[in-house]
């Protein structure tokens, strides 16, 4: 704010020093959540490379119990219990961490299938291997796309709060500073020139 808009009163000055508290307060709030939100990002961080550490053996597991199902009950037969099977959907929620909205996926199954005795009886044990082992692939999937997609919008809230926290600091914080200072190196000037007035027209009436 240009100086020649500013206002030099007392009023003005007891404003001013109140907002440099308010954005202090604020400042410490925005650092503390942008701790805990830098926390909670290389928790999620680890818990993705541990993921990703066993996703490897989890594909090479799921195509080999595929090629010892396809060995033991063929190709066909293989294709047509894979069409019986009902389909796997994954619905997304929100939850809230710090105030950040990530996603929440879960699993569900989106129509009838086999009962589980039937496929104990009709299903070779291969075939239930590679079902088995698949289904594992897929949740371990899922929960890795969940949990990338959480660290990156937890990525851009600390961004967006490295960014206000800066701004506060290094912009707002200093500007009401120099203005507290301007307000009050003017009242003091003021203060200064009403005393000598004063004295002056003591003079005038004394002598």
């Amino acid at each position: 704010m240009p100086q020649s808009n500013i206002k030099t009163t007392r009023l003005e000055l007891i404003r001013t020093k109140a907002r440099i508290r308010v954005a202090g307060k604020g400042l410490d709030l925005l650092k503390l959540k942008r701790a805990s939100l830098v926390l909670e990002f290389f928790d999620l961080a680890k818990q993705i490379q541990l993921l990703k550490a066993n996703l490897r053996e989890s594909v090479e597991r799921a195509m080999d119990s595929v090629k010892l199902a396809e060995i033991d009950a063929g190709r066909i037969q293989l294709e047509r219990i894979a069409v019986e099977q009902a389909p796997v959907s994954a619905g997304v929620e929100a939850k809230n961490v710090m105030g950040v909205r990530i996603p929440n996926v879960s699993i569900g199954s989106g129509g009838a299938t086999l009962s589980i005795a039937y496929e104990l009886i009709s299903v070779p044990t291969a075939v239930e291997d590679a079902k088995r082992n698949y289904g594992k692939l897929f949740k371990l999937l899922i929960e890795v796309a969940e949990k990338e997609s959480s660290l990156r919008k937890l990525l851009y809230e600390i961004e967006k709060l490295n960014r206000r926290a800066n701004a506060i600091e290094n912009v707002v914080i200093p500007g009401l500073r120099d203005k507290a200072s301007y307000i009050k190196q003017r009242l003091e000037d003021l203060e200064r020139d009403q005393i000598v007035s004063l004295k002056f027209i003591k003079r005038k009436l004394n002598g």
